[in-house]
């Protein structure tokens, strides 16, 4: 095993264990709001709950301009230079304040036609207009927090998450009790308020920003516009995914039903929460670190195959469980009528298994600048997943939406390989392939039994869940190497164990 290629390992497990536990601890508070949620307002505060947070999304990434996607970039490349690395920040700073104030203003101007269209409510035309001010302080908040991650400042990152999740999760849930479906809407102004107090509190502390020198309007100009031309064609990329989750949610609502957008919302949230989790852990500093490299096709690729691995080692397991415990975790998290949820939980986790193993490779995209690239890469999943829904949920039903996740992170990761391969030179290596053979293999089989034989894919998928955790710890292991107390034990177990780690070239 290479010295770089086991300390960069190590690298990007330490990173992954920070934000990890920071996202553990935000699961813990989502599942709380869910579960109150679920139990006071029902399906239907579940649906718009859900209907508010993508509304938030999907207007915060158009007005953000993808910035906070190639800010992090541009950070990441000049943190060694401080006059530049200051002049890029408070562009960045100054930017955001502006666009989310326009984005503020527009929502409210438009809240009564567009709380019609969404929900066919009028009497929530108050609380979607508020939704603009939510997005103002994300905007704000995304700013200090692209450069906590530029600078790859991951303690501070994981501390802003957890401060922001704890304070949304005790301000909502008392409005909720006491404001009923109207204090919904604190869930989303209070997280990104408390997120931007913290990431100022930590932006203050880093000695290598030095704002004495003020900017010339020029200056302001050609750094924002590099930034913004590049961003806006990777908000535009995720602006379809936003915009098709929430067209969905919209469609959902108007054939089936505002309980049905809550079952689509019950599954996509524990979906994502999970998703969110293990991908927020592992690109806090994957990122920035491919961004350093990524002209170095030979690092690049070493390090994408790195990423891929590791991902699905620590993230492959908690997948397969959850396939056949789907029942148990939608009871548990929301209460037992929402039992429609399950089938569509089960049917986006095998879905996940594809989108794990394709994401490490789609950041060389965002990487390298390729904007083109990305959008037609993101349009990919968003083109299958919609159309399959749009066409067949008034013959199939809800379960449609779950099927769909499944086909469209298919050919999603199909066409992400192939983009990479093509425009990177991407080639996978063994054990990549062979993990997730194992995964998909694995995966399938329990959706099959948890479709037919319930009770068994219950009993089965834990076994084959710590199958799969124990070849994934050897994996971890073996590429991070045996220095450090807790490595070594690990290395001793499994040599006892009859299976010894002797490096990567085994």
């Amino acid at each position: 095993m290479s010295i770089y290629n086991s300390s960069n390992s190590r690298g990007l497990v330490r990173a992954m264990l920070v934000i990890g536990s920071s996202q553990v601890v935000n699961i813990f508070l989502a599942i709380i709001r869910l579960k109150v949620v679920a139990v006071l307002l029902g399906p239907a505060g579940v649906g718009l709950l859900g209907m508010y947070n993508n509304l938030q999304q999907m207007l915060g990434n158009a007005a953000g301009l993808g910035m906070g996607s190639s800010g992090v970039r541009q950070i990441a490349v000049v943190r060694s230079d401080a006059e530049t690395l200051s002049r890029v920040s408070r562009v960045l700073l100054v930017a955001h304040f502006l666009q989310g104030t326009l984005a503020m203003v527009a929502l409210w101007a438009i809240r009564s036609p567009l709380a019609v269209w969404l929900t066919g409510d009028s009497t929530l035309a108050t609380e979607v207009g508020l939704v603009g001010i939510s997005i103002f302080l994300m905007l704000l908040a995304t700013a200090y927090t692209t450069i906590l991650q530029g600078l790859r400042k991951i303690g501070d990152l994981a501390r802003v998450t957890i401060i922001g999740s704890l304070a949304a999760t005790l301000v909502g849930l008392i409005a909720v009790w006491c404001l009923g479906r109207s204090g919904l809407i604190l869930f989303l102004i209070v997280q990104p308020l408390a997120n931007l107090c913290a990431a100022v509190f930590f932006i203050c502390k880093l000695p290598q920003l030095n704002y004495g020198r003020s900017l010339q309007l020029a200056e302001i100009w050609e750094t924002w516009k590099p930034m913004a031309r590049l961003g806006a064609a990777f908000m535009v990329g995720g602006l379809a995914t936003t915009g098709t989750l929430l067209l969905v949610r919209a469609t959902i609502t108007r054939e089936l039903g505002l309980d049905a957008a809550g079952y689509f919302a019950a599954a996509w949230g524990i979906t994502m929460t999970y998703v969110g989790f293990l991908l927020g852990a592992m690109g806090a500093d994957y990122y920035p670190r491919l961004a350093e490299v990524i002209q170095d096709r030979s690092l690049a690729n070493q390090l994408m195959n790195d990423q891929a691995q590791l991902g699905l080692a620590i993230g492959g397991p908690v997948l397969l469980i959850m396939i056949g415990w789907a029942p148990w975790l939608i009871d548990a998290l929301y209460a037992s009528d929402f039992g429609p949820a399950t089938s569509l939980l089960q049917w986006q986790t095998v879905g996940n298994v594809f989108k794990l193993a394709s994401w490490a490779l789609s950041f060389s995209i965002v990487a390298a600048a390729q904007a083109k690239t990305f959008f037609f890469m993101e349009l990919s999943f968003n083109v299958v997943f919609l159309s399959i829904i749009w066409f067949l949920l008034p013959t199939f039903g809800l379960e449609i939406t779950g099927v769909s996740f499944l086909l469209g992170y298919m050919f999603y990761f199909l066409t992400v390989y192939l983009l990479v391969r093509k425009k990177r030179g991407f080639r996978w290596q063994l054990l990549s392939l062979k993990l997730f053979g194992f995964h998909v293999f694995f995966a399938v089989l329990l959706l099959a039994l948890a479709l037919n034989i319930p009770t068994t894919s219950l009993i089965i998928s834990p076994i084959i869940a710590v199958l799969a955790g124990i070849i994934g710890l050897r994996i971890v292991l073996k590429k991070t190497g045996p220095e450090g107390r807790v490595a070594d034990y690990g290395y001793k177990i499994f040599s006892k164990l009859g299976w010894p780690i002797r490096g990567q070239s085994e």
